[in-house]
């Protein structure tokens, strides 16, 4: 499969499939004789545990580890589920932070007048130092 119809059926875009062979995250695929790249099953079900696993908010160091373990069939799968909860926790302090400024934000809006007038708590509070 070349590189068009491999990038539709896994979800990854060509750019990003280029990136991840660049990085070795995913390995060049043989070339045809016209030069083009010929994706196997197995590249495209890399391709997509890649993006499965980037939809989750895995970086790819993680990832990188992640199919290091999804390719050890000794695997212990306290190592998944450390890689799991870990990213789960750094999510959340994410979220909680992205909340703070979401209500900050809502909280200045509630007290702009938002009318033609010059006066503006949220230009005051931006220049303000921190």
């Amino acid at each position: 499969m070349k590189i068009g119809p491999a990038s539709e059926a896994s979800g990854v875009s060509q750019r990003m499939i280029r990136h991840y062979e660049k990085i070795g995250l995913v390995p060049a695929p043989p070339r045809r004789d016209s030069g083009y790249r010929d994706y196997s099953d197995a590249d495209m079900h890399r391709l997509r545990f890649i993006a499965n696993a980037r939809d989750l908010g895995f970086p790819i160091e993680e990832i990188r580890t992640l199919l290091d373990l999804w390719h050890d069939g000794a695997r212990s799968s306290a190592d998944v589920k450390s890689l799991a909860t870990a990213r789960a926790e750094e999510l959340h302090r994410k979220a909680e932070a992205l909340e703070k400024m979401r209500r900050a934000l809502l909280d200045l809006a509630a007290r702009c007048c938002g009318d033609d007038r010059p006066d503006c708590p949220i230009i005051d509070s931006l220049e303000r130092p921190t």
